[in-house]
């Protein structure tokens, strides 16, 4: 039985991957973040607190446990707040991956990390994973730093890119595009949406099976691992709003450009995905097989 350590346990992707790991039984779970759990079920696995920017500490949990692979979801994902705290953005993103590194080529450690399609500059999408990089922003620039430390280190890794990652879980510390897009409009709130920016929106279910699928692979190399379905961001909106029979005269389409935002976004992403579909058998849902599955879930929450 395999025995994976997974940072950032409290976000949506950590909490996904503790629930799947739970429901399955198959694997030995040490799940870590900064602070208290907050994943509603406290038994079956072991839980760390662990702050990822204290190599000291990092270093302690990760040698007290052994595990065989580490899932490094932790990160600072917010664009605009990696281009205003540009220090804590490369602690976060990129020191704390140098220090996995170290311990994993100590310990002959899987890592396995999660990066992103900001990574581009949209001008080509969608990407295959040999797609020359070039980030717009900050964020995006510290997510590249830490896939070439990765790249050039000497321990077992595989980098998973992913999009737009949305879902729920009992505790969230921040929301996501399509839960925050039918809250608005169950509201009754005008929305002003980009519709010259592109993505494939990822089901966290989705992307925390193929975090699962690249341990259980012994996965080496870098594979995308996101939803399918290509769309702008009104539509994506858009489709939010016809699945939960809302209304769609509530969006407003505009340029990202009237925007003022901090970061640069890239116009077109997009992921191709047949490598992770052919040696990972990762099998994402549709954009509207995933809002079937989030839907499910509100309900059964109410």
């Amino acid at each position: 039985m395999k025995t994976i350590l997974v940072t950032g346990s409290n976000g949506l992707l950590g909490q996904k991957i503790t629930e799947k790991i739970l429901k399955e039984g198959s694997i030995n779970l040490i799940a870590t973040s900064k602070g208290d759990n907050r994943f509603p079920v406290k038994e079956g696995y072991i839980y760390a607190d662990m702050d990822i920017l204290n190599p000291g500490e990092v270093k302690t949990v990760i040698e007290k446990y052994k595990p065989d692979a580490i899932i490094h979801t932790a990160a600072m994902t917010n664009v605009d707040t990696c281009e205003d705290q540009k220090e804590l953005a490369f602690a976060l993103n990129v020191e704390s991956v140098i220090t996995l590194i170290a311990i994993c080529e100590q310990h002959n450690i899987q890592l396995v990390h999660l990066s992103t399609d900001f990574i581009f500059d949209g001008e080509d999408g969608p990407y295959n994973e040999e797609a020359a990089p070039n980030p717009l922003s900050y964020y995006g620039e510290t997510k590249l730093l830490a896939e070439e430390a990765i790249k050039n280190s000497n321990c077992k890794w595989a980098i998973l890119r992913t999009i737009i990652v949305y879902g729920i879980v009992s505790d969230m510390s921040r929301s996501n595009i399509v839960l925050w897009a039918k809250g608005a409009l169950e509201k009754g709130q005008p929305l002003n949406i980009v519709n010259d920016q592109w993505r494939m929106p990822t089901l966290a279910e989705d992307l925390a099976n193929g975090c699962l699928l690249a341990v259980s692979h012994d996965a080496q190399g870098v594979y995308n691992i996101s939803g399918k379905d290509m769309m702008s961001i009104s539509e994506l909106v858009a489709r939010v709003a016809d699945f939960w029979n809302l209304d769609k005269k509530l969006i407003n389409e505009i340029s990202a450009t009237t925007l003022n935002q901090t970061a640069k976004r890239p116009a077109c992403t997009g992921f191709i995905l047949d490598k992770a579909m052919t040696e990972l058998n990762y099998q994402p849902h549709s954009f509207e097989e995933g809002l079937a599955i989030l839907d499910q879930q509100l309900k059964e929450r109410n």
